[in-house]
């Protein structure tokens, strides 16, 4: 096994001094956001929000469950994989969760859709729930008024406002207007690394309610979604991430907001709707042939019914082109007949968004058919103790002595900073080739230089018919670049292909190729002239989730002055008349 250096040893001087100067501004910026967040509890428990009942509902576009809905509503409540049973009169705030998971879940309401629309039982008892939090954590509490929870509460809330009132008193209703109030200016007080989506769902919240209070959350809301849209919405429609799922949740708001200031008579600003026209093209780029979500970059695997349900206003018949290139995202996508390869070709993303970026440079995801192959382990901000899915060796990608391309960062850095990703690829080089044969995509990063001293240059093609995939991982030491003395020459290298949960793979009886079995697409076959091919146990996140799923491993070593490359393949496999692969 070789032997790596301690991460922080990986980044440049400058980059280390940043990044100290970075934590020493958030220490002395900590007493300030302590007493702000002190002062703004105060007033809002002891300054009375006015509002003068319901001014619209805005939809929430997002798939409902009836099913769980109705389990819910007799007191079954299955949440993030915990569950408790409380019968149909319980109280579940008055009981132990059984995990964090679970009740980060409870308390974003994101259960509240589906039990709405479970019909009139489940509404009445929606009400029940929603009056029964207010009077547990309807004042400040840390963990339920913490704003990556309330930011889903406070959408949930304002999208059935309206549903809720038709069964509450005046009373109740109008205390729910003013507890949603509350939450709302609390929640846009301190955006944290996320302003647009956060001024997003306040702007939601505003448009629920009625009065001056909430007509000047609108305002400013609006205010800094205009200001701020433009760089967090990327020219080809991109989040600024360079997640595909978190474009997806920013469209589905955005749209939600629009439906709700069009329901006050209201027109949408220019740039929200110039930023729901951008991220509906991206939508279509990121979504594979499967009807899923490309997986990169803090993004999982989602249910299809979400994404149709983000696509559902593309009216696709007007312009049917089908786009293949993300530039300022930083994705490539090569298809041709059966075979789709979606490819990370972008570099990490800077200071508060590296909290959720991933070290995994010229990553892949392949779709045979209907059928997706190879994914990404489908790390997710959902899974904060879960950081290692983050590195390098959890992506569908080429990994050097088993370290990663980047790193999060550790202990007081992590602390006071949170845990960004560090020391990744900062130069990515791609070029795309298209002719009659097929399309050529040829990429390299540096994210192995400082540790390695090597170039990683990894090379696709896809013919024209659709049927075979080539892929080529070359590691080189740049030209310029210093020889280094180091201890032992060899250096292990790994390509790995993480496979969809649905995947079948077998080992072939020349231990140098591997089979595919799957449900749509029949059979596909890997060869290559790696050292050793091995098929392991691996992992994959769905909806916050672990999934077991099986991976494919290329081993081999190479020079540590003069690299080396493993080259590969992947094309259909016919089947004889009995069935079995030939």
């Amino acid at each position: 096994m070789t032997q790596t250096r301690p991460w922080s040893q990986n980044l440049a001087l400058r980059r280390r001094l940043r990044l100290e100067l970075e934590a020493l501004m958030a220490i002395a910026q900590r007493p300030w956001r302590t007493v702000r967040d002190l002062s703004l509890r105060l007033a809002l428990q002891w300054v009375e929000s006015k509002t003068s009942g319901l001014a619209a509902t805005p939809r929430n576009l997002r798939p409902v469950d009836p099913e769980q809905g109705r389990a819910i509503a007799v007191g079954d409540f299955a949440l993030s994989g915990g569950r408790i049973q409380i019968g149909p009169n319980g109280n579940p705030w008055a009981m132990a969760s059984p995990n964090r998971q679970f009740a980060v879940a409870l308390h974003e309401f994101g259960w509240l859709d589906s039990v709405m629309a479970s019909g009139p039982e489940g509404r009445a008892r929606g009400l029940q729930l929603v009056l029964g939090w207010q009077r547990e954590f309807g004042r400040w509490n840390r963990f339920s008024w913490d704003r990556a929870i309330l930011e889903r509460r406070v959408y949930a809330m304002a999208c059935h406002l309206g549903g809720l009132g038709q069964l509450a008193s005046e009373r109740e209703i109008a205390n729910l207007c003013r507890v949603l109030l509350r939450q709302a200016y609390y929640l846009f007080a301190d955006s944290g690394s996320r302003p647009v989506e956060r001024a997003t769902i306040t702007a939601i919240a505003a448009c629920a309610l009625k009065g001056r209070d909430s007509e000047r959350l609108l305002r400013l809301s609006l205010a800094r979604l205009v200001s701020g849209l433009p760089a967090t919405v990327l020219g080809d429609g991109g989040h600024n991430s360079r997640s595909p799922e978190a474009a997806m949740a920013l469209l589905l708001d955005l749209m939600s907001l629009e439906d709700g200031l069009a329901q006050q008579g209201r027109a949408a600003p220019a740039p929200i709707t110039m930023a729901i026209s951008r991220l509906t093209q991206a939508m279509r780029f990121f979504t594979l042939p499967d009807g899923q979500l490309a997986s990169f970059q803090g993004g999982e695997t989602c249910d299809r019914a979400l994404i149709a349900a983000a696509r559902a206003h593309d009216d696709q018949d007007l312009d049917p082109k089908q786009p293949q290139q993300a530039r300022q995202s930083g994705y490539q996508r090569l298809q041709a007949g059966a075979l789709a390869v979606m490819v990370d070709v972008g570099t990490v993303a800077e200071g508060v968004l590296a909290s959720t970026a991933c070290a995994q440079p010229l990553a892949i995801e392949i779709v045979c058919g209907r059928d997706r192959l190879v994914t990404n382990g489908g790390w997710s901000p959902r899974l904060a103790q879960a950081d290692a899915y983050r590195l390098t060796p959890a992506g569908s990608t080429a990994c050097l002595g088993q370290s990663s391309a980047g790193h999060v960062l550790q202990g007081r850095l992590n602390k006071r900073l949170g845990p960004r990703l560090v020391g990744g690829a900062s130069q990515v080089q791609y070029r795309r080739h298209e002719a009659e044969a097929g399309l050529l995509l040829e990429a390299s990063h540096d994210g192995w230089v400082a540790e390695f001293g090597l170039i990683h240059d990894r090379r696709l093609f896809i013919r024209q018919d659709g049927d075979e995939l080539r892929g080529e991982d070359h590691f080189f030491r740049p030209k310029g670049l210093r020889r280094r003395l180091e201890l032992g020459r060899a250096i292990r290298l790994e390509v790995c292909f993480h496979l969809d949960p649905r995947v079948r793979a077998s080992l072939a009886q020349d231990r140098r190729s591997v089979l595919f079995a799957m449900p749509l697409s029949g059979g596909w076959r890997l060869r290559t002239d790696a050292a050793v091919v091995s098929i392991e146990q691996g992992l994959q996140f769905v909806n916050g989730l672990p999934r077991r799923t099986s991976k494919v491993v290329l081993r081999d070593s190479i020079d540590r002055q003069n690299g080396g490359k493993v080259r590969w393949k992947l094309d259909r496999v016919e089947a004889d008349k009995s069935g079995r692969a030939q």
